[in-house]
């Protein structure tokens, strides 16, 4: 980092990160380039983005408190399994060659992009009880994807929140807001979980991540209030689309 010049261009990197983010997109896309742009080395530019990452917990939770009230079961349920996989996901990034999955990323984020896309019609299953929830052997896609997806998660993280965020639309909650807070609570326990293992024995630059911290954190208290605002269907096709987009920038340049 080069002085004030980085340090603004990292917090501005980091609002709109926070935005973007806890609205339903995806906040790697303005975080890791911003660190790469600054100087940062792949590597460390990935573990520095996790853990100013974790900012975002407490600033969506606080935004998203209509959305989250009653939700106290779910995520008492699927927090610790976003936190185990979170954590497996950052000790395979520290013992792994860099690169190991850098050619299936992109099929992934592109998977549950459309997804999401494809929503009102997954969920239409006459399986489904009255609460919107299925049961039997689909009833099993959500523990299973939502571990495969915080492994992920702990491991690079980009796109994460666009398949958690799917994940969750047709497995559990059909409503794009609940959903998105929940996703936001998720993705905060696995990137609490992964900063604590990448900051003990991962190459985190510090001057980094307290200003793109800072801006992640002011950013993430506004994004749920635009997801409350926005159609379903709006927002519903801009993750998509912003999703689309990471995966093809993924697929020419994986950087790893």
């Amino acid at each position: 980092m080069n002085g004030l010049e980085d340090i603004a261009l990292l917090a501005a990197a980091g609002l709109l990160a926070g935005v973007v983010g806890s609205a339903g997109g995806i906040t790697s896309l303005l975080s890791y380039p911003a660190l790469l742009a600054v100087g940062l080395p792949a590597l460390s530019a990935n573990v520095t983005n996790l853990v100013a990452g974790v900012a975002c917990w407490p600033g969506a939770a606080l935004a998203s408190q209509p959305e989250l009230a009653g939700q106290g079961r779910s995520l008492r349920r699927w927090v610790p399994m976003s936190a185990v996989g979170g954590a497996l996901g950052s000790v395979l990034l520290l013992s792994t060659p860099p690169g190991t999955f850098a050619r299936v990323v992109p099929f992934l984020v592109a998977a549950g992009s459309l997804a999401l896309v494809a929503q009102p019609w997954l969920v239409r299953d006459p399986a489904k009880d009255q609460r919107g929830r299925t049961s039997g052997a689909r009833g099993a896609v959500l523990p299973l994807g939502l571990m495969a997806v915080s492994v992920y998660g702990g491991y690079f993280g980009a796109g994460s929140g666009v398949m958690t965020l799917a994940l969750l639309l047709i497995t559990a909650e059909p409503h794009m807001a609940t959903a998105n807070a929940l996703k936001n609570m998720l993705i905060g326990a696995l990137a609490l979980v992964s900063a604590l293992v990448v900051a003990a024995f991962g190459p985190v630059d510090w001057t980094a991540v307290l200003p793109l911290g800072l801006g992640m954190f002011t950013g993430s208290t506004l994004g749920p209030r635009i997801a409350r605002r926005l159609p379903a269907a709006v927002l519903r096709w801009l993750v998509a689309l912003v999703g689309i987009g990471l995966a093809v920038q993924l697929w020419i340049n994986p950087g790893e």
